[in-house]
């Protein structure tokens, strides 16, 4: 059975598992499945704002697809929640990703 195989069927039995949508999410992009793992992205992002390892990723997917706007955009809402976090290493990130776009 495929990771992804493995990872549907987890998220199968518990829809809920932010871990294992995010782990989803990621096969899909090593894949360059990017329609894929951007649903399971927003998917994250709808039922868990708190997850903030989605907003790295899933900002780079849409600079990667040439949204550099709806990135950004990405990565802000990111900034908040990592501040919200006082995680200090994950806001530098993203805010590094920020300075970076073109």
């Amino acid at each position: 059975m495929s990771r992804i195989e493995t990872l549907k069927n987890l998220l199968e039995s518990n829809p809920a598992d932010e871990f294992t949508r995010y782990a989803l999410a990621l096969e899909y992009v090593s894949i360059n499945e990017q329609d894929n793992a951007e649903e399971h992205f927003k998917e994250l992002l709808a039922n868990s704002p708190n997850y903030l390892a989605v907003y790295y990723q899933y900002g780079k997917l849409l600079e990667e697809k040439g949204e550099t706007e709806e990135a950004r955009k990405i990565y802000n809402q990111g900034l908040f929640v990592a501040a919200s976090q006082n995680d200090l290493r994950t806001k530098t990130e993203l805010q590094d990703a920020i300075d970076n776009l073109f």
